[in-house]
């Protein structure tokens, strides 16, 4: 975890369509010193990403894992992102609970087994893909 007086305001942009887990996610990156702007769905978060680009995006949103891998792709697509900001696809059943698997370039299926896990890969992307640390 990258902590509060190690970083620059780094942003996360999570994109969830279950209102009280999205809420939940934001309040704990927060927590940990990341600015963080929430999204219901891929429209949103497109929206949230042209207004305040993200250093790296967590989606979670409920279809198919396939169509979930092309709507993360899509987002920073859409938003004309550069392709190094991570997008981070989490809580999908198609790797086994504790697996990162990367899916193509800088977007990565993740099933942690617990916060700490995902936090832990959040900044170890973001220090590979900012050099902040």
């Amino acid at each position: 975890m990258i902590t509060r007086a190690h970083h620059r305001a780094l942003r996360i942009l999570v994109a969830h369509d279950v209102e009280e887990t999205r809420d939940g996610i934001e309040q704990l990156l927060s927590s940990d010193g990341y600015q963080v702007d929430a999204a219901r769905d891929e429209d949103d978060a497109v929206e949230h990403a042209r207004r305040r680009a993200p250093d790296l995006i967590l989606v979670s949103l409920d279809c198919r894992p396939l169509e979930l891998i092309a709507r993360a792709a899509r987002i920073r697509q859409r938003a004309r992102l550069r392709e190094q900001i991570p997008v981070v696809l989490f809580c999908i059943p198609i790797v086994d609970e504790g697996d990162e698997v990367s899916v193509g370039r800088n977007v990565y299926v993740t099933r942690p087994d617990n916060f700490d896990q995902l936090r832990s890969f959040i900044a170890r992307l973001l220090l590979a893909s900012t050099g902040t640390a």
